[in-house]
This record gives structure tokens, C-alpha cells and sequence, in this order.
């Protein structure tokens, strides 16, 4: 299989979204449990969300886990719905990747790339393709997020240390 040349690259695992139906019995494991470190929270009636966004590791290996209910268990999206219910990734490149992955089939949830949670800048690929756009998360929803300067250079480094 030949190397397909992108613009961008995934760099690593920025978060994963874990919904229930309470965001205090996520709690109970997480960071209770597991030691999770709560440092923020957000809250969307448009995305119909309530999460705590937790973080485990450092510096530029953090990884969020956002702990989501939802504000309105009667509406959609529901957040509740898939227990593991998104799966986010480092981008170095977001609008280049958005493009091309655009130009190659990808299908892309509604709302482009805009603020996320955390204050980065994110999309979602659809977890369902279509005619128009065949590509997709095949029943998982994916966050591309834009990483940071200093995420991009974390992962760099790294890529290139000795072995």
C-alpha cells in the first residue's frame, strides 16, 4: 500500500468524552476513583452539554477527559447516548486538514471549525458517511483539535529524539 501524501498530521490523543446521564457518578470514578484533576467545566444548551473537563498527565502530553450530561436529557445531541462518546485528536494543521480530508470524501459534522471546550479551535468528522461524503468515523464521532505551538513542537521533538 503506497504512502498517501496529507498536509497535516495527527500528532496524539487530546481528549476523550465519556457521557452519562450524571456527570457526579463520572465523577465518582474519574477523579475520585482515579485521580483525575478537574480543571474546568463548560456548558453549551446549543450542543445541549454539561461536562467537566478533567486532565491526566502533563505539559504537552495532557490528555482532557471531559466528563458530559446532558443540559436537556429530552434533546439532541445526546451526550448521554454512547457512553464513550467522542474521540479527540491533536492536529498541527487544522484548516489544511479540514480541506483536504474535505476534498477526499471525509464528511464533516455540522458548524465548522470553531472554539471548542478547551478554548482551541475544532471540528467534528461526522460518525456517519453519505453519498456526497463516504469517509467517516464509522459510528464514532471525532474531534480534530488544533494544537498548540507548543503541542506541535512536544510531539516534534519527540518524533525526532534518538531511539
Amino acid at each position: 500500500m503506497s504512502q498517501i501524501l496529507r498536509p497535516f498530521k495527527v500528532l496524539g490523543i487530546q481528549q476523550i468524552a465519556i457521557g452519562g446521564t450524571s456527570k457526579n457518578r463520572l465523577r465518582k470514578l474519574w477523579v475520585d476513583m482515579l485521580g483525575l484533576e478537574v480543571t474546568g467545566t463548560f456548558r453549551s444548551e446549543r450542543e445541549n452539554v454539561d461536562e467537566d473537563i478533567c486532565a491526566m498527565g502533563v505539559g504537552a502530553f495532557k490528555v482532557e477527559v471531559d466528563l458530559m450530561e446532558p443540559v436537556d436529557i429530552e434533546k439532541k445531541p445526546a451526550v448521554h447516548g454512547t457512553p464513550l462518546n467522542h474521540v479527540g485528536l491533536w492536529i498541527d494543521d487544522l484548516p489544511k486538514a479540514v480541506q483536504w480530508l474535505t476534498d477526499n470524501g471525509v464528511r464533516f459534522a455540522p458548524g465548522g471549525i470553531r472554539k471548542g471546550a478547551a478554548g482551541f479551535d475544532i471540528c467534528f468528522l461526522h460518525p456517519k458517511g453519505n453519498d456526497e461524503f463516504p469517509i467517516s468515523g464509522e459510528g464514532v464521532l471525532i474531534e480534530m483539535v488544533q494544537a498548540p505551538a507548543a503541542v506541535v513542537d512536544a510531539f516534534a521533538k519527540l518524533a525526532n529524539a534518538p531511539s
